[in-house]
């Protein structure tokens, strides 16, 4: 098959002008294999040496050598899906300063690489938990039994495998629409193995369907805010350099040139913080699992918190027990049960519900009390507090879906006792960020030229304009910031390939329909081929666990 049928193009449809791309076959300097291999190894050594020290820490027994190598094929497995999002999402960010010779090449990938792993870094994690939420309940909850492993397993293997067959095409496919049908995919599979699917929950589809919204509008909101920015830019801004295509290989004027990098460097940026989250929130659940007794609590959460974290819960108790309308008090056990089974069926507003929350959140104060802090909780006691402070804190982010109706102070009371929660059960660790950032920033570096071919010459008929390029990224960079911001996955490759698409139309400059047709093909087929590859691999290794 030829290179043009890969990519989707007719060879018989007429392009409207010659173009000439950028020299993309530079060959790369053996010093350069080196430091890149450095780096990888010092990533991987750095992860070991932490995750090691933080066991040490907490007293936590070392693991079996075959528990450890689980926990190490887990993690290679999340960072290599983090990898690969760096050179399939992020050769989006470098297309349009490649395109328009403002960076050279390898300078572009290096420079978006740089600021893909300080995304990372000065992400906030919210990203991260949104993508959890999806999961169920009983497997976020025994993250560390087998089915808790082959979650993991089957929806990171199904998201890299759809990942590499689209960036083959080169397709600008999206990581986190793959992620999430592979969450959906997992979460179907746990449900349908179930004996008539009762005893155990599927997909969150409260969550799925908010997660599912940012990532159907921000494409369209990618061409239409793209579309609008250039033509803003023509009637405001009269400099006909703008407009034009560049000429061979002559980088542009600065001021356009510097432009266009800061919106290359805000895109990756904002990139990082956004799809590097993802990735988190998986391994912080592998961790949980193997190492409870170092991960399952934040043990980072100062001592001075304690009063206020024992004085919220027992605040939400008094909340829920005025719900409870005499409905008996059952004991934590019981009330875990309880709670998780609500859960499950989305079945809250009961009385008998709220007497377990209350069981719960009196459980909750009474342990940490006990104990003086969050971070001197020993291991026997650490997994039932986990779980019933993930409980606790679920149902409280639930209850207004599902029918309770609540007065202002007992909201506002609610809800700064799930930030507590979501404190001390919601975190990552410094190292977590580093080596996620680093598999980002490396990945970012490898594969990145056959979807940078596909964004700077495929998607219009004539070559990319420097005010072009502008717009499609800063329309990404804003919608990327805005959705990390209130915690929403959303995709790099959609809002910037629909934003580029958004400019040649905005332009005049026409589409080229086969591209395009494979792009959206791409897209729609990416659910349900998610879905697919996970619970499949689900259902396998369900059975070889």
């Amino acid at each position: 098959m030829s290179d043009a049928a890969i990519a989707g193009i007719d060879p018989a449809q007429p392009v409207a002008e010659a173009r000439q791309g950028p020299k993309l076959d530079h060959g790369i300097h053996p010093t350069g294999v080196i430091a890149f291999l450095l780096v990888l190894v010092a990533g991987l050594a750095y992860a070991l040496f932490s995750l090691i020290q933080d066991m040490n820490a907490v007293g936590e027994s070392p693991l079996a050598i075959g528990a450890f190598a689980l926990l190490a094929l887990a993690l290679l497995i999340a960072l290599a899906f983090e990898f690969v999002n760096g050179f399939h999402d992020t050769a989006n960010a470098v297309a349009t300063v490649i395109y328009t010779h403002s960076m050279p090449p390898m300078v572009a990938v290096i420079w978006s690489g740089t600021f893909n792993f300080l995304g990372v870094m000065l992400s906030s994690g919210a990203v991260a938990y949104a993508i959890v939420t999806l999961l169920p309940v009983e497997l976020i909850l025994q993250v560390g039994s087998s089915a808790g492993y082959a979650m993991i397993f089957s929806l990171l293997i199904a998201a890299i495998l759809w990942n590499l067959g689209t960036w083959a095409l080169g397709l600008p496919n999206s990581s986190s629409h793959a992620l999430i049908g592979s969450v959906i995919g997992v979460g179907l599979a746990n449900q349908l193995m179930a004996s008539g699917g009762e005893g155990t929950s599927g997909v969150e589809w409260g969550q799925a369907f908010k997660v599912l919204e940012g990532l159907l509008l921000s494409p369209v909101l990618g061409f239409v805010l793209a579309a609008v920015l250039l033509l803003a830019m023509k009637a405001l801004v009269k400099r006909k350099d703008l407009y034009e295509a560049p000429k061979g290989d002559a980088p542009p004027p600065l001021w356009i040139r510097s432009l266009l990098i800061l919106t290359c460097t805000l895109v990756s940026f904002f990139h990082g913080g956004n799809d590097g989250q993802k990735g988190m929130g998986l391994i912080m659940l592998i961790l949980i699992g193997a190492a409870p007794t170092a991960y399952a609590l934040n043990r980072t959460m100062s001592d001075e918190s304690t009063p206020i974290f024992v004085q919220q819960s027992q605040a939400a108790s008094t909340v829920f027990s005025a719900r409870a309308a005499g409905a008996p008090t059952p004991d934590a056990a019981k009330a875990r049960a309880q709670v998780a089974e609500a859960l499950r069926t989305k079945v809250l507003n009961e009385p008998v519900v709220f007497a377990a929350l209350a069981s719960l959140s009196n459980d909750i104060a009474a342990s940490v009390q006990k104990h003086g802090t969050i971070r001197q909780v020993p291991a026997a006691a650490t997994p039932n507090l986990r779980n019933d402070m993930y409980l606790a804190s679920d149902a409280v982010r639930l209850l207004p879906s599902s029918g309770a109706t609540l007065s202002p102070d007992d909201t506002k009371t609610l809800k700064a006792y799930s930030g507590l929660l979501n404190d001390g059960t919601r975190y990552i660790p410094t190292w977590v960020k580093v080596t996620v950032a680093l598999a980002l920033g490396l990945g970012t570096m490898v594969g990145w030229k056959r979807i940078v071919v596909t964004v700077g010459e495929k998607i219009g008929k004539t070559h990319l304009t420097y005010a072009q390029g502008a717009s499609a990224e800063m329309v990404a960079a804003g919608t990327i910031g805005l959705a990390e911001l209130y915690g929403l996955p959303v995709s790099t490759t959609h809002i910037l390939s629909s934003g580029v698409a958004g400019t040649m139309a905005a332009n005049g400059s026409g589409l080229q329909a086969s591209t395009v047709r494979n792009m959206a093909l791409a897209w729609v087929l990416t659910l349900p081929a998610a879905i697919t590859l996970a619970g499949g691999l689900f259902f396998i290794l369900r059975h070889v666990f």
